[in-house]
């Protein structure tokens, strides 16, 4: 591990430690490379961790987070979302969160099933990887911004971040119905600030780069994650857990 991968992993872990004063959490997890670095990291830091990962039966993330956790072994909670009463818990959520915005409905749809898993649990703690993608260019969008000039990569960068700190709010507005608190270490202001000195050259390659966040995958690799996860492509949160397609039969 090199010097810049050192100060980014003791960057997250202050992040986590100055975040969050609960030794007992939650974490969102999908067995994706940002959940799986989050969980391998707060487990080393002596947190006492429960994965918690939603989605319809069979989902794309129920079966890959139960492969990548058959490695890291943590305590590991599932909730199926239930067909028959999805469609009244979805138009309850976006008569609360009033917004045209399908992926603010989705995240926030997704974190109130992970809210409702963690309260049957008793945790009141959800800790969650937002701001990797934004950070270090996980988004296909960031590929087409590369082509342009990495002034265009900030500027992309800048305008995610703004709003999934902004969708973040709409989440924790949802999970507050549970008395839950969803908690995004890396979108703390001096994360942020940090990420942004880590060379672009570090996060996407070029426009032909369909893996991206290379920096995090690397630390991933250091910290423990399964190769399975640090080397896996991204699949938002709404489409991996089926909310997305499940949405669109009553729009």
């Amino acid at each position: 591990m090199n010097k810049m991968e050192k100060e980014l992993l003791e960057k997250i872990k202050t992040c986590i430690k100055t975040n969050l004063d609960k030794k007992k959490i939650g974490i969102a997890f999908s067995g994706g490379v940002d959940s799986s670095i989050i969980s391998k990291i707060c487990s080393d830091m002596g947190y006492d961790i429960t994965l918690l990962t939603i989605g319809f039966p069979k989902s794309h993330d129920i079966l890959f987070a139960k492969q990548v956790n058959l490695q890291l072994k943590f305590s590991h909670s599932i909730l199926e979302i239930d067909s028959n009463t999805f469609q009244t818990i979805s138009t309850k959520i976006e008569q609360i969160i009033k917004t045209e915005n399908l992926s603010w409905i989705e995240n926030c749809i997704a974190f109130y099933y992970v809210s409702k898993l963690a309260k049957n649990l008793g945790l009141d703690i959800i800790v969650t990887a937002n701001g990797i993608d934004e950070l270090f260019c996980g988004y296909n969008a960031y590929r087409e911004a590369i082509s342009i000039g990495e002034f265009r990569v900030l500027e992309v960068m800048n305008f995610k971040l703004d709003n999934e700190i902004k969708m973040m709010k709409a989440v924790n507005q949802i999970a507050s119905e549970f008395d839950i608190k969803i908690i995004q270490p890396l979108l703390s202001g001096d994360f942020i600030e940090f990420a942004k000195t880590i060379p672009i050259s570090e996060k996407i390659h070029d426009s032909e780069d369909l893996l991206r966040k290379h920096i995090i995958r690397k630390l991933a690799r250091y910290v423990g994650v399964p190769e399975i996860s640090y080397m896996k492509r991204k699949k938002a949160l709404q489409y991996g857990s089926k909310i997305h397609k499940e949405l669109l039969k009553f729009k």
